[in-house]
């Protein structure tokens, strides 16, 4: 079965890239525009040409915003050291974004769960 792929690698190699990424701009990284930056979450395309990686950022929005460049900027060096480390067929091209901050996801997951419902957000000032 050559053809056959496995369903569980997707999250395996997924997993493993955020491990290596956490570690490498938290621990490795020396571009002092580089803040406090979490990854949250790694999303593999299908056919393991490209992660986009969600990271938590901390400070005012123009530390983000710097963080965020000096991380894209170091986007084939970070590659080049997942290559190494992971020793994958073929290494990921790297796309990274901000994810959204702690009190923004509660609200978002909130106004989620009323769209479900078929609930919209109430009017403060009803027009009668």
């Amino acid at each position: 079965m050559l053809g056959a792929v496995d369903p569980h690698r997707a999250e395996r190699v997924s997993a493993n890239i955020k491990e290596e990424l956490d570690e490498l701009i938290g621990y490795e990284m020396s571009d002092p525009r580089v803040g406090n930056a979490t990854v949250t979450e790694v999303l593999i395309s299908p056919n393991f040409r490209l992660a986009i990686v969600r990271l938590a950022l901390e400070g005012t929005v123009e530390e983000r915003a710097a963080t965020l460049e000096a991380i894209s900027h170091a986007k084939q060096f970070l590659r080049h050291q997942l290559a190494e480390r992971l020793q994958l067929f073929h290494t990921p091209d790297l796309q990274f974004e901000a994810d959204l901050p702690a009190e923004l996801g509660a609200k978002a997951e909130q106004i989620l769960k009323r769209i479900k419902r078929g609930r919209p957000k109430p009017e403060k000032n009803p027009i009668s």
